[in-house]
């Protein structure tokens, strides 16, 4: 069920480099990763530039797609070929099958001289760990339920963000008479699925929102919640231009900061691409909390992992984890990338969007939610298939509500069994 189970049956442990693998050097560490839009690579460059500092070459291996749906093949090709790459961005649950295979190198030391545990988010410290080692060295948190919108167009109807679905409703009203598309968005699986997990925070705040995508409990699914859920899902099919099309993130971004749409439902990554384009926060556009999740933070957490091999890239991978989570690094990283750093003190030069995540973070547990997109919340398997029907259900206008929670449920009840529940 797991992407790790099928790299178990064919690798031995541990992962040897395999003859006509990539040359290698200790000073140099082939990276796998999917930052490959403009903000992501002037966040990356930061990195880059601190690890040529210490003499260390940054080989790129980054494979294009949102959510990094191409990168998780293209790594279990690669391990499988006995060609798996010195580092690989790994979000979510995930690194921990990898660890369990015994593939992952182990960064405890570098966690204790760096006081990790105490200088940390509890919730990133707890990802981090598996089995009572740390399996992988973390970036920064993004906040996932964002809403940005333009600014030129909401100053010139004199419009203000949506805190409610009501008033969300009322401003897309306003929006379709001045001729203006309200919601900027893409048919992508996981472009839909991001709207899906940002309402059904919204519906009944992180509790429920656990139930459904941590525990995948049948009865969540079953609840009249869910019907709530996909009947504003399918609303807000309505307030994005028709026919949809299926594009990058990037280009659903661009619409809305070329006035064609209004406002855009996206991770705070999409600030990242928005600076690197010119277009300054409060300025060109703006951001707020998706309606009815003021209080809640949505997040994913970037992580870097790094593959033990022979461990003869050992010095330098534990050199990269040491310059990622430095405070300058977290503050620079996360302007560019649009996200916050990972400690629990306030970067001082956080812009305000920023500091309004880092608010909403640092409330703890109870008001966090974990991204069943960007694989906080559940195994690849899960998430992929619970993605695939809520982007079927949103497309097939001849679906009805009913029909979609069914098919939820009885999701829900397979994958429950699956675990032994």
């Amino acid at each position: 069920m797991l992407v790790a189970l099928a790299v178990s049956a064919a690798l031995p442990l541990p992962a040897r480099a395999a003859a006509g693998a990539a040359p290698a050097t200790p000073g140099s560490l082939q990276v796998l990763h999917w930052w490959t839009s403009a903000g992501e690579r002037r966040a990356l460059n930061v990195v880059v530039n601190q690890l040529a500092r210490q003499n260390i070459q940054w080989r790129d291996v980054p494979i294009p797609g949102g959510a990094g749906m191409g990168a998780g093949k293209v790594l279990k090709s690669m391990v499988l070929a006995g060609r798996a790459p010195e580092v690989t961005q790994l979000n979510g649950v995930i690194f921990g099958e990898w660890a369990d295979l015994g593939l992952l190198l182990e960064l405890d030391n570098v966690a204790v001289q760096g006081n990790w545990e105490k200088q940390m988010f509890p919730t990133v410290w707890a990802l981090l760990n598996n089995r009572g080692h740390v399996v992988a060295a973390p970036l920064g948190i993004h906040r996932i339920n964002t809403l940005f919108y333009n600014t030129a167009i909401f100053n010139r109807l004199g419009l203000t963000p949506p805190r409610t679905w009501d008033d969300f409703d009322r401003v897309a009203q306003a929006l379709r008479r001045a001729g203006i598309t309200p919601l900027a968005q893409s048919a992508e699986a996981w472009q839909v699925a991001t709207l899906f997990e940002n309402l059904a925070l919204a519906e009944s705040g992180p509790a429920y929102y656990r139930r459904l995508f941590v525990e995948m409990d049948p009865a969540a699914y079953a609840d009249a919640r869910m019907i709530s859920i996909l009947k504003r899902l399918r609303r807000l099919g309505q307030a994005t231009e028709q026919p949809l099309r299926e594009r990058s993130w990037t280009e659903t971004a661009r619409s809305m900061a070329d006035g064609e749409a209004a406002m855009f439902i996206m991770g705070d990554w999409a600030k990242g691409e928005f600076t690197a384009w010119g277009l300054a926060v409060d300025q060109q556009f703006g951001c707020a909390p998706v309606p009815g999740t003021g209080d809640y933070h949505l997040y994913s957490i970037d992580t870097l992992a790094m593959f033990a091999d022979d461990y003869s890239h050992q010095a330098a991978q534990e050199t990269l984890a040491q310059i990622v989570t430095s405070p300058a690094v977290q503050s620079d990283y996360n302007k560019f990338k649009g996200a916050i750093p990972v400690w629990r003190t306030a970067d001082p030069h956080m812009d305000r969007c920023a500091r309004d995540s880092w608010r909403a973070f640092g409330k703890g547990q109870s008001y966090q939610a974990p991204s069943l997109v960007h694989r906080m919340a559940t195994d690849e398997t899960t998430k992929d298939v619970i993605i695939a029907e809520v982007q079927r259900f949103f497309l097939d206008r001849q679906m009805g509500e009913e029909q979609a929670q069914r098919r939820l449920v009885s999701i829900a009840r397979a994958l429950s069994r699956g675990r032994g529940q």
